[in-house]
């Protein structure tokens, strides 16, 4: 069942939108995990050495693989020491060289920075100690015209963001693409796999809602739903013991956006802040956010406590009011659908990107013109302004031309 529409959704240019819920209204709960997710969050570890290289320069990959980063020469690992006050020269020394026995062992994985050293259980090399480049540190997937790419960023030790994409037919055997974005709520217990949990249930439920005829806004209406499922069935996992000892540990947690894109129509759905825009090709109307946040400045704006300035500038402004998970309150899930009259690109993206282009206009901005004939490139560079920018969050972003170029069309 629906819920009701307190606020109107905000509405392409020249389009008619449809909503279906809305925000919370001002002085909702607000997840214990969230402040602090925004660029002004401190505190957070630096990158590992060796990390992923950015991702305007790596190869293109598929969603469940990493792009490696470039290896360090090949001379050894060298740490410099300053002079001691006992005396002495101000030498330096060399790491132990590995026991050429243990790194010629058929299945070791070699460390991408010293290249060769032993990679141990936890990820880390046993000579030089470098972390390495994990499974989600960067994701790219092109699926049809949808293109999507996530980034741990500089600042994050993981990677908590996740998304899903895909294309499928309507029962006529038009053409229908959908895209998925999921972030972990950092101080939620493993957000990781809450993330990647949400993201996988809704692009499963969409792609097999879609072609059975279900209308895609209440397809994504039960595409949440499924999501929420998936994150709370992860709390139920968790043994009896380890809730007894860490009963303030709140349970997985993440947000959710999505969009499905057929030939006539858009429609997007969320739960929490990441958020859906709409730019069009030909630049030639303004570009437009379709999604609201449920964050405590969006409550405050809406209510007209705080102007819009001043409610983000404030450190409260990332709190999120509301989110999938076991602790969450009441579910809303947030649908709505436009009829966009020209062509456009939907650019569906986690806070780890819009904190570096809040709004539509600059959104559009850093997004390139050739965007919806070459989705997985703007998709990289919309990554790389966020990490230009500072990349102080996970940044997950994925684009979905409007109306869908034909199937198998892609970047070039």
């Amino acid at each position: 069942m629906h819920p009701a529409a307190p606020h109107p959704t905000p509405a392409a240019p020249n389009a008619h939108a449809v909503p279906a819920s809305d925000a919370a209204s001002a002085g909702g709960p607000v997840h214990p995990a969230a402040a602090g997710q925004g660029p002004a969050a401190a505190g957070r570890p630096a990158p590992a050495p060796g990390a992923p290289a950015r991702p305007g320069a790596a190869p293109t990959g598929v969603q469940g693989t990493s792009v490696p980063a470039q290896p360090a020469p090949s001379g050894g690992v060298r740490l410099d020491r300053q002079a001691s006050d006992e005396g002495g020269g101000g030498d330096d020394y060399t790491l132990q060289a590995p026991d050429p026995r243990v790194a010629a062992e058929p299945h070791a994985a070699v460390c991408v920075a010293c290249r060769a050293g032993r990679v141990d259980d936890d990820g880390y090399c046993e000579n030089c100690g470098h972390a390495q480049p994990r499974e989600r540190d960067h994701m790219e997937q092109e699926c049809g015209p949808v293109a999507a790419v996530s980034d741990r960023g500089l600042r994050h030790h993981r990677n908590e963001d996740a998304f899903a994409v895909g294309t499928t037919t309507l029962p006529d055997g038009s053409p229908v693409s959908v895209a998925v974005v999921c972030d972990g709520v950092s101080s939620a217990t493993r957000p990781d796999e809450a993330s990647l949990a949400a993201s996988r249930a809704a692009n499963a439920s969409l792609l097999d809602a879609l072609p059975r005829g279900t209308h895609p806004q209440q397809a994504m209406h039960e595409a949440i739903l499924a999501a929420s499922e998936s994150v709370n069935a992860l709390a139920d996992e968790q043994p009896a013991e380890a809730r007894e000892h860490a009963p303030q540990q709140n349970a997985p947690a993440c947000t959710i956006v999505g969009a499905v894109v057929t030939a006539g129509l858009l429609v997007v759905g969320w739960v929490g802040d990441s958020r859906v825009y709409w730019i069009p090709v030909d630049r030639s109307a303004p570009p437009a956010r379709l999604t609201e946040d449920d964050s405590w400045a969006a409550q405050m704006v809406a209510a007209g406590l705080m102007g819009e300035a001043e409610a983000y500038a404030d450190h409260r402004a990332h709190a999120i009011t509301g989110w999938l998970g076991a602790d969450a309150y009441e579910l809303e899930p947030h649908t709505a659908a436009f009829k966009p009259d020209r062509p456009g690109v939907v650019v569906v993206c986690t806070d780890g990107l819009w904190n570096y282009a809040e709004s539509a206009d600059e959104m559009a901005e850093a997004m390139p013109a050739d965007a919806a004939a070459r989705p997985l490139h703007a998709a990289r560079v919309l990554v790389g302004h966020a990490l230009d920018g500072g990349g102080h969050d996970n940044v997950t972003v994925a684009l979905v031309p409007f109306p869908a170029a034909p199937r198998g069309a892609g970047s070039a």
